[in-house]
């Protein structure tokens, strides 16, 4: 990957920011679903489906990390071979998300926080730009500056669920979803964009691009759910199925 960073001269500041703050973004999902565990919401009992979905994750979070590993490292020519394995692995994360959003809906009704009809076309819709992201960093990924900021945002989109973990979730309805959505691009992309404006005395436009995807996927996704035919189809989605006996509307369990 040919260098061209964002001001001449500060390529290694970048390469320690990134490297620092994929760590923390791999911590808080790992953190998140730690808690869980413990917490006892969940089980090496899961169905298979949901520990395929871990591994798949788990894999994506090692090789995000280690990404930006060997660029910190300054071993180019790694981290060039490794791209294209993370290249292939971006539609599991996105299929394997899609099963997991599927059985937690069809078998619980999903997380009771969360409005299910919200839940049923948002997520997708998340999945999908966390992968447009990421397929338009690599194919900008000559342009060093572009592609590990698209990279960036693409990675904070799926850090919802492990921050999601972390939060009193009950607490924020009828605003968790967004709670999940957009806590993440202020702590991570927020701190890319002050990183910027430390170093260069401006911001970067990929910041801006990364936010307008998931805001916009956001209001997509909303006026879609929240219209007649979004409540059908999540009415015909859960039909039959133990998802269908929770209330549509998120709720707080005791």
């Amino acid at each position: 990957m040919a260098s061209v960073p964002f001001a001449r001269g500060a390529e290694r500041g970048e390469a320690r920011f990134f490297f620092i703050m994929a760590c923390l973004m791999v911590a808080t999902i790992l953190a998140g679903f730690s808690l869980n565990f413990l917490l006892g919401r969940s089980s090496l009992s899961s169905p298979l489906v949901v520990h395929a979905h871990g591994v798949v994750m788990l894999t994506w979070l090692g090789l995000y990390l280690l990404q930006n590993t060997l660029i910190f490292g300054g071993n180019i020519a790694l981290h060039r071979r490794v791209g294209w394995l993370a290249a292939a692995w971006v539609p599991l994360v996105v299929a394997m998300g899609l099963l997991v959003m599927r059985h937690s809906l069809q078998t619980r009704g999903g997380p009771p926080f969360f409005d299910q009809n919200q839940f049923l076309i948002s997520n997708p819709l998340q999945l999908f730009g966390f992968a447009g992201l990421t397929a338009c960093a690599i194919a900008m990924r000559r342009n060093t500056s572009w592609h590990r900021r698209l990279m960036f945002c693409g990675m904070a989109m799926l850090c919802g669920p492990g921050i999601g973990r972390l939060l009193p979730m009950p607490l924020f309805i009828p605003f968790a979803w967004y709670t999940s959505i957009f806590v993440p691009l202020v702590l991570f992309v927020g701190a890319g964009i002050i990183a910027d404006i430390l170093r260069y005395g401006r911001i970067h436009p990929a910041w801006f691009w990364g936010i307008g995807v998931s805001v916009g996927l956001q209001v997509i996704a909303d006026l879609f759910a929240y219209s007649p035919t979004g409540y059908s189809l999540t009415e015909w989605y859960l039909a039959g199925t133990p998802g269908a006996e929770r209330p549509m509307a998120a709720f707080a369990t005791p």
